[in-house]
C-alpha cells in the first residue's frame, strides 16, 4: 500500500513483497524518539541515531530473508522510510529546505548537506578504499551505506551530498554519516518562520 498521511507531518506506510514486509511510520514534528526493528542490529543502531539526531520521530518494525543476506531487508526499509518522508513533507510549504552538517564520531568527519528539491539526486564519496568490503555488527556489509542513501534520495525526493572528511573504524565511519543526514535533515525540514508558509522555491513548487 502507498504511504499514507495521518495528521499534520506525520505519514505511515507497509510494504510486502516475497522478499521482505516493511511497516514505517514517522512524525517530522516530533522528539526524536525511536522504535527500531529490523532484524539487523547495525541497521537499528544507525536508524536510531537518524531519528534522535534529526528530531523526527521514527517506528520501523521489518523483516525479510536475512537467511540470504540483509541486503533486501535493509533497501526495502530504505525505500519505504524514503516514501514515508516524502508523503510526510506534503507540498513543503513552509520549510527551510535546504540544510547542512559535518559530524564528527571520534576519528571520522562526514559532511551532509540536503536539499528537500522534488528531485533525488545522490552524491556520495570520500570512504576510505576497502570501506564497502568491511562486515559490521557481523551484519552489516560497508556497502550498504551507499545504497540506503540511494533508496531514500529516490523515494524521498530529495538531493543529498554525502562526504567523508576522514576515518579509520568502519562503524564509525558510517555512524558518522547517519549523524550528519541526521542534522542536515533536521534543519532543512524545519518550518522557517520567516516564509510565512510559503513555498521556498522561485517556481513556487517542489
Amino acid at each position: 500500500m502507498p504511504a499514507e498521511l495521518l495528521s499534520g507531518r506525520r505519514a505511515r506506510m507497509e510494504r510486502k513483497t516475497s522478499e521482505s514486509s516493511v511497516m514505517v511510520e514517522l512524525d517530522l514534528d516530533g522528539t526524536g524518539a525511536a522504535a527500531i526493528n529490523t532484524t539487523v542490529p547495525f541497521y537499528d543502531h544507525m536508524l536510531t541515531a537518524l531519528a534522535r539526531h534529526s528530531m523526527i520521530d521514527i517506528t520501523v518494525e521489518a523483516s525479510g530473508d536475512t537467511h540470504i543476506d540483509v541486503h533486501h531487508t535493509v533497501e526495502d526499509v530504505a525505500i519505504t522510510l524514503g516514501e514515508v518522508l516524502r508523503v510526510a513533507l506534503g507540498n513543503k510549504a513552509g520549510i527551510r529546505r535546504f540544510g547542512q552538517a559535518t559530524i564528527p564520531l571520534d576519528e571520522a568527519l562526514a559532511h551532509a548537506v540536503v536539499d528537500v528539491s522534488g528531485r533525488p539526486y545522490l552524491v556520495h564519496g570520500g570512504e576510505p578504499d576497502g570501506q564497502e568490503y568491511h562486515l559490521i555488527g557481523g551484519h552489516f556489509t560497508g556497502s550498504l551505506t551507499r545504497h540506503i542513501f540511494e533508496a531514500l534520495t529516490l523515494h524521498a525526493q530529495i538531493c543529498l551530498h554525502m562526504r567523508v572528511l576522514g576515518g579509520r573504524d568502519p562503524h564509525h565511519i558510517v555512524e558518522a554519516q547517519f549523524k550528519a543526514l541526521a542534522r542536515a535533515l533536521r534543519e532543512a525540514v524545519e518550518p522557517d518562520a520567516r516564509l510565512g508558509g510559503e513555498i521556498p522555491s522561485t517556481k513556487g513548487a517542489l
